[in-house]
This record gives C-alpha cells, sequence and structure tokens, in this order.
C-alpha cells in the first residue's frame, strides 16, 4: 500500500499542490472532497500522466465525482480553474494557473452559483479596506420552514453553497402532516357514536346483571398513503437534488411512501430512499438510476406505473404527488388517458410545476394541456416557502378539485 506520505513526490513542482486547490474549490462548490480524495487525485494523475488535456480531465473526474449531479458541477469548476488556452504547457511547465474569480465570471457562459461563490475570494472588505464579516442568514426551525423571508423565498436555481446548505438543513426537519382518514376498522371508543354490540355482550355476561351497559365504538383512522412520481429529465435538473432531499425527508418522516422517479423509464428508489444516510441513500439511487437527465417519456412512464405499480400502491386512498415541469417528448401523446386512468385511482393528485413561479405562465407545451385536466391542485415547487405550502395543503383534507383549479383546466381547455 502507498504511504499517503509518499503521494506527489514523483511530482516535481507545483502540480501536485496545483490539484490540491482543485479539490478546495470543489469542496466550497459543495462536493464532498475530502483530503483523501485530494491525495487519491495526486497519485491518480501521477500514474496517468497529463500528455492530453482529456486524460487529465477525466482522470480528475474519475476520483471526485460520485454520482450523476455532481457532474456539471464538476465540469464547470474544471474548466475555470485550469482554463488557460495553454494549460497544457503550462501544466507541463508545473506552474500555478493564475486563477480570479471575477475574471472567470466575465467569461464563457453563465456559471453556477456555487461555483461562482467558490471562486471569489473568501475575505470582504469595506470603502475604507477594514475586513468585514459576510452576512449571516438566520433560520427559525420552529414551524420547520426558514425564518429568513429570503430565504424561503429564493429560487433553488439561485442560491449560492451556503445557502444551499442552509435549506438542506431545513428540509430534513421538514414533516408533511397529512390528514388522517376513516378506515373500515373499528376500535373501542367510550365518546363514540356506533354501540359495539359484540363488546356490550362480553360485559354483560361478565357483570351477571340485569343491567346491560352499552359499548361504543368508533372508526379508527390513519395517514393515506402516498406515492411520489417524480421527473428527473434535463429540464428538471436544476430542482432534482433538493427535491431528492425532501423525498429522504418525507420518506423516513412516516409508513407507507413510495417513490418513483422517471425520464425516459420508470425507477421505483423506494427502499433506497428508507436509508437513514442521506448521502447514502442518494448514492443508493444514483447507481440504481440510468437515464438521468435525459429526456422525458411521461406518457409511457405513466403507463408503466399504471400497469405494474397502481394496483399494488394506491389503495386505501392514496394521495399521489406528480413533480415535473411537463414537458414531453412525444408531445403529449397517450398521456391524457394515462393521466385520466391515474386520478381515478388515488384521492387526490397533486401538480408540483416549477414552471408555475413564473407569473406568465401559460399551459401551451401540450404535454401540460395533457395533465392540466386531471389534477385536483396545481402548485409550484421551486422554493422553501412552496415545500412548507404543500406541507400545509397535505395537512388538510380540502376539496377534491378546487375552484382554482377551474382557471387552468379553462386555460388548457
Amino acid at each position: 500500500m502507498t504511504d499517503n506520505r509518499q503521494v506527489g513526490r514523483e511530482m516535481p513542482g507545483r502540480l501536485a499542490e496545483n490539484i490540491m486547490h482543485f479539490g478546495r474549490l470543489l469542496r466550497a462548490a459543495g462536493l464532498p472532497v475530502g483530503t483523501g480524495k485530494a491525495l487519491d487525485a495526486v497519485q491518480a494523475v501521477t500514474t496517468a500522466g497529463i500528455t492530453r488535456r482529456d486524460d487529465f480531465y477525466w482522470t480528475l473526474h474519475a476520483v471526485f465525482v460520485n454520482r450523476r449531479d455532481q457532474r456539471d458541477m464538476f465540469d464547470q469548476a474544471f474548466h475555470v480553474f485550469w482554463r488557460n488556452p495553454a494549460i497544457l504547457e503550462r501544466m507541463m511547465s508545473l506552474l500555478l494557473p493564475t486563477m480570479r474569480g471575477e475574471e472567470a465570471l466575465a467569461e464563457g457562459p453563465a456559471l453556477s452559483r456555487r461555483v461562482a461563490e467558490a471562486l471569489r475570494p473568501p475575505d470582504l472588505v469595506d470603502a475604507t479596506g477594514e475586513s468585514v464579516e459576510p452576512d449571516e442568514i438566520a433560520l427559525d426551525a420552529a414551524m420547520t420552514w426558514s425564518g429568513d423571508e429570503v430565504l424561503r423565498s429564493k429560487d433553488f436555481e439561485d442560491m449560492s453553497s451556503g445557502e444551499t446548505r442552509e435549506a438542506l438543513s431545513v428540509i430534513r426537519r421538514m414533516h408533511l402532516p397529512l390528514m388522517r382518514t376513516p378506515t373500515r376498522r373499528f376500535q373501542s371508543d367510550p365518546t363514540g357514536r356506533v354501540a359495539d354490540m359484540r363488546a356490550t355482550l362480553r360485559a354483560a355476561l361478565r357483570s351477571g346483571s340485569d343491567f346491560i351497559p352499552l359499548q361504543w365504538r368508533r372508526r379508527r383512522t390513519r395517514h393515506p398513503p402516498l406515492v411520489v412520481l417524480c421527473d428527473i429529465s434535463g429540464s428538471m435538473d436544476r430542482y432534482v437534488r433538493m427535491l431528492l432531499h425532501f423525498l429522504h425527508a418525507v420518506t423516513n418522516d412516516r409508513d407507507r411512501v413510495n417513490t418513483f422517479l422517471f425520464g425516459t423509464r420508470l425507477t421505483n428508489v423506494t427502499r433506497h430512499l428508507r436509508h437513514k444516510d442521506v448521502d447514502a441513500a442518494l448514492a443508493k439511487v444514483g447507481q440504481a438510476v440510468e437515464d438521468w437527465a435525459g429526456g422525458t417519456r411521461i406518457g409511457h412512464c405513466l403507463h408503466a406505473f399504471n400497469s405494474e405499480w397502481s394496483r399494488r400502491v394506491l389503495g386505501q386512498g392514496a394521495v399521489v404527488l406528480l413533480i415535473s415541469d411537463g414537458l414531453d417528448r412525444e408531445d403529449g401523446r397517450e398521456l391524457g388517458g394515462e393521466m385520466e386512468r391515474l386520478h381515478k385511482s388515488c384521492r387526490k393528485l397533486i401538480w408540483l410545476n416549477p414552471l408555475l413561479r413564473y407569473e406568465r405562465f401559460e399551459p401551451r407545451s401540450l404535454g401540460v394541456r395533457a395533465i392540466l385536466p386531471h389534477v385536483d391542485e396545481f402548485r409550484p415547487v421551486h422554493n422553501l416557502e412552496s415545500l412548507a405550502d404543500l406541507a400545509q395543503a397535505l395537512g388538510s383534507e380540502g376539496p377534491r378539485r378546487p375552484e382554482p383549479m377551474a382557471r387552468w383546466r379553462e386555460a388548457a381547455a
């Protein structure tokens, strides 16, 4: 086994130090990069060599990237950190690449907010040149969401890495107070309104008196099953990370929660999300899902769900959450029929669409127009406030197909 102290000794100059700096950049951007991974990266580059830029890129990629949702972050950070066109010659001469966050932000396409924040220097100064501390975001978890109005209403896509960590902390403590619904079974209750004749006769036999006290019962209540169908296509990729943390919190908060992810195919990830450790759970999900950030075949995936899973998980008045932007690659073909079947099989069907955050949103795509007539509620899902509103909506029975849906149904007609 190679001693970690020997790693990098065969690499003269400052290239090993540069790779260490790159690992710190990835960690600041939110990737789980520790000292061990940085040392492994140095050893991997030493073994593979740096004769080609592509080889250098994929060598670091193999070490630092563990999940599909980390690919874009790594790609942006790599091309910004090693951005000089003559980078191969610079590496061969073992020079430290010049890097300033403001220059990087001014070049090329827009960067991820987390990468941009990681590139900026940590120390801030005021007009007089004195060091100042950055503003801290205060959180109040008493009502299971952030007490800071800015963080609550901020779009997940626009959050910095620090705000993302705070939002994930809030999401982990979220609870969905699903309403309790009556079942067919009864239980003894002195204040019940239904006479329990069997219990009454048993009580009369035990007492042996002429007086027969009536025993009462009431229906048992329990939370209905919750079924989540979440879109993981490329158009939803910017929100998938937060939504997966939310689904993990929901799955571990109560029983009878089933989660399915779909893009071009349907994948049941319920068993993976039941793992208590969120990082381990998401790692298992990443290994199980093969169509990450690809196309969308909503109609095909709903047909697979209705055919293979509907009877197993939609019993006892299940509530269904459909999380998707409604952009279907197949132009909504057969989607209306599958949505109608799904709607008739559940107690309530709630559609969560991140595009609804736009005030001028209109149901123009064929997929959106096919889905809208068959949902009971249409809600945005793009920030902590929308998740809190969802929790409140699930906690109350509410009317099926409320009046606000009439406007959307007319627009989709």
